[in-house]
């Protein structure tokens, strides 16, 4: 198994940018396609970005397309989300997740590990 854990959530103004991180333990972490989602009060966990095992295919949500990048270092056994051009529906808890089954994944019933979650808070 791994255990995801992220970090790097906080409160930042619309416009403004952060980087979240997932760390990961495991010595197999090149096997797993990773994800991050995330869920605002009231609604539902939703996608947000996918990295395939090796980094080279990423899938975004639209909502999020051109302003998020997902990224891995697989030597650190990390994987990045940066978010850039930050608006107040942003705000939400963000999982970092992984799939041992996939190359890539985009739904949250093929993700087998999930995080806790980070708290990312964006001010209008």
């Amino acid at each position: 198994q791994v255990q995801p854990v992220e970090s790097g959530g906080g409160l930042v103004q619309a416009g403004g940018s952060l980087r979240l991180s997932c760390a990961a333990s495991g010595r197999t972490f090149g096997s797993y396609a990773m994800g991050w989602f995330r869920q605002a009060p009231g609604k539902e966990r939703e996608f947000v970005a996918a990295i395939s095992r090796s980094g080279g295919t990423t899938y975004y949500a639209g909502s999020v397309k051109g302003r998020f990048t997902i990224s891995r270092d697989n030597a650190k056994n990390t994987v990045y989300l940066q978010l850039n051009s930050l608006k107040p529906e942003d705000t939400a808890v963000y999982f970092c997740a992984a799939d041992r089954h996939s190359v890539i994944a985009t739904t949250r019933s093929e993700y087998d590990y999930w995080g806790q979650g980070t708290q990312v808070t964006i001010s209008s």
